[in-house]
């Protein structure tokens, strides 16, 4: 992660999140005009003359509300505080000063970190002159009046955050290392396992459905193993996402799942494997991801010696013919096979990223070929005279022969299969290719 870190903190519905996607330089987090749609900390990454950062969006910080996700919501902003460099404390010019804004000043005067008083939503030179009241929040010497929609002012906020950087920065703090998402139905345990791995609070966690919206990134560093994991919002049918929130949570982890390497898709072991997670098991596939199945809340079913096994098999049944994907049973809850699900994780990027030498390759796959050659079609017989591994960013291999239309799907699965039982590949769609030699 960048050194250099911003946190954007304010009460809600002030438009911390149009300006956290200003920054990054892209629609990341989700806006609406409902109060409360972000509650975790989302991180991304921008640049500015030169000077490249993090920005943390957060949600609304309020005191004395109704809303039950109210201590979770604050306790994410005070860690952002503290892990920031820089915090643009954010107010809003059409509502004037609020007491939430004098409330949450209180606790910004506890923080030793430069402040920036951000005026948001002064979209005119009028608007930007009625910013002076703010000054009595005795928060800063200074307020910065933006529109975060638009962009205006946001040149000169970030023309004064860079001086207080200690450096340039990382441009892509990101780059070279796996990305894992953490894919399932609503309230499997995703947020749970990820804050377990972490260490820390990371993603608020309640028994309500629906409660991470955001595909939420963490760097993880520990026990030899970096990676990025992503937790995201539980993926429900169509016909069950019945408002915008909830489809842009859905969009955004579709969208993780495009970005990752490898998806841990998570079960809940007291329901079984259910048609919406063979949906997930079947999207990741499709993209070409590395797969783990994660079984959790193993501590909560009855077992005998065959459990686990027919468990695996009834998965590996309803998911074919995607027969290569590894399951591992654990449980959140007593903190069981946490970091053997990461092992398995891992290994399956390994995998995903391996290249095999084409003298190794052939070695191993013509003597199968010669015991077992493609069926003749129409009395003419195919030969295939090498293999090799392509270049590209997925486990591809190209079979050269004589006919390459003639090869049937039956004997592209047998070649599939002689290479995973030489070569592993646990966890990765492999794809062959023919081509005319």
């Amino acid at each position: 992660m960048s050194t250099n870190i911003i946190a954007i903190v304010g009460r809600p519905n002030v438009g911390k999140s149009t300006l956290f996607n200003r920054l990054v330089g892209r629609r990341q987090a989700i806006m609406d005009n409902e109060s409360g749609v972000t509650r975790d900390r989302s991180y991304g990454h921008g640049e500015w003359c030169g000077h490249f950062f993090t920005v943390i969006d957060t949600g609304g910080y309020v005191h004395g509300s109704d809303d039950i996700f109210e201590g979770e919501i604050n306790k994410q902003v005070e860690l952002a505080i503290k892990e920031a460099d820089v915090i643009l404390f954010m107010v809003d010019v059409d509502a004037g000063l609020t007491g939430l804004d004098e409330e949450f000043a209180h606790v910004l005067r506890r923080s030793d970190k430069p402040i920036f008083l951000v005026a948001n939503k002064a979209d005119t030179n009028a608007r930007a002159h009625q910013v002076g009241e703010f000054y009595g929040l005795g928060i800063a010497d200074e307020i910065y009046p933006i529109s975060s929609q638009s962009g205006s002012g946001t040149g000169d906020l970030l023309d004064e955050v860079v001086k207080h950087f200690k450096d340039k920065g990382i441009e892509d703090p990101e780059a070279g290392i796996p990305k894992i998402a953490v894919l399932g139905r609503p309230n499997v345990g995703k947020s749970s396992f990820v804050n377990l791995l972490l260490g820390v609070e990371r993603n608020i966690v309640t028994d309500i459905a629906g409660t991470t919206r955001d595909a939420i990134h963490s760097h993880y560093k520990a026990f030899g193993k970096e990676f990025i994991i992503v937790d995201t919002a539980g993926l429900r049918r169509k016909s069950k996402v019945n408002e915008d929130i909830e489809f842009y949570s859905v969009m955004r982890s579709v969208r993780a799942l495009e970005d990752s390497d490898v998806c841990i898709v998570m079960l809940d072991a007291t329901r079984g494997i259910e048609a919406q997670d063979v949906n997930i098991i079947t999207l990741a596939e499709k993209n070409r991801k590395g797969i783990v199945i994660l079984v959790n809340k193993w501590d909560m079913v009855e077992k005998n010696t065959n459990s686990s096994k027919e468990f695996e098999e009834e998965i590996l049944d309803k998911i074919a013919p995607i027969k290569y994907v590894p399951v591992v049973f654990t449980s959140v809850l007593t903190k069981q096979r946490i970091h053997k699900a990461i092992e398995v994780a891992m290994q399956v990027y390994e995998n995903k990223t391996q290249k095999i030498p084409t003298s190794k390759l052939n070695d191993a796959l013509l003597p199968d070929i010669e015991r077992y050659p493609p069926p003749s079609v129409k009395g003419k017989f195919i030969k295939i005279k090498y293999v090799t591994q392509l270049p590209t960013h997925n486990p591809t291999f190209a079979f050269f022969c004589n006919l390459p239309q003639y090869i049937k799907e039956a004997y592209t699965r047998y070649l599939e299969n002689r290479i995973r039982e030489h070569f592993g590949f646990e966890g990765v769609p492999i794809k062959v290719l023919f081509k005319k030699k």
